[in-house]
């Protein structure tokens, strides 16, 4: 990613000041043979900040999907505040948008679901914790271009001979061994190597009577099929 500034009078590219923790320029000179402030080393603790802001700022719209998915995985590698201030420098801090409030997820949303069906695609915000119940119907996740502002969300699924299917994207882990199945079944697709950075791990439990729990990317448009596009994550691939 290449960041550009104007020029100074001195002729020299202004640079943008990181903010909080991370304000410590890289351009300040070594102190007694010491590294300069912005070559020190990064913290798990400075590199969580950072995703934080990133995922707020996708959910104003400040980010598009593909330049969040492209930051986080910058954010999970950096080494240095240099490299995780670089990151956020065309962004405002978490909280101070203008004095807007920053979105928070919600604790809980519930699907109930009889014999019809409920989706959410698009760009929505992940809870922390989602409820299904499925009689009949079919409940549809669709996490592809999902907002995402916290590391885990729990599903408790209920369903006897619907189905719940969850559309992931790269880095998005899905666990379901604690789900009870009947005569229904569990499939998880997860066809990225374990190379990709984990953005959001999903804890699936409940049961299953007749019908299915499946989770799987998304499916390719028959003209994306027909002129050998790839999906939209395959950019995200290592």
């Amino acid at each position: 990613m290449c960041m550009t500034g104007g020029m100074s009078p001195a002729g020299r590219a202004d640079e943008p000041e990181p903010r909080g923790d991370l304000a410590a320029r890289d351009d300040l000179p070594a102190v007694a043979g010491r590294p300069r402030p912005g070559q020190l080393r990064a913290s798990h603790q400075d590199r969580d900040r950072v995703v934080e802001i990133l995922r707020v700022a996708a959910g104003d719209g400040r980010l598009t999907a593909g330049e969040l998915d492209e930051r986080l995985e910058a954010a999970l590698t950096a080494r240095t505040y240099a490299q995780l201030a670089a990151l956020t420098a065309d962004l405002p801090a978490a909280g101070s948008a203008g004095g807007a409030a920053v979105p928070e997820p919600e604790d809980l949303v519930r699907f109930d679901c009889g014999s019809g069906s409920a989706k959410r695609d698009g760009r929505w915000m992940v809870p922390r914790r989602i409820e299904v119940q499925v009689t009949s119907g079919s409940v549809r996740l669709d996490f592809t271009e999902a907002v995402i502002a916290q590391p885990l969300l729990a599903i408790d699924a209920d369903v006897r001979s619907g189905s719940l299917t969850l559309v992931t994207r790269p880095g998005i882990e899905v666990d379901a061994d604690d789900v009870a199945v009947r005569s229904g079944s569990v499939r998880i697709r997860s066809p990225w190597g374990h190379d990709v950075p984990v953005t959001l791990r999903i804890q699936v439990t409940g049961q299953v009577g007749s019908g299915a729990i499946t989770a799987r990317p998304p499916r390719r448009t028959f003209w994306q099929w027909l002129l050998r596009r790839p999906l939209g994550y395959a950019a995200a691939l290592p």
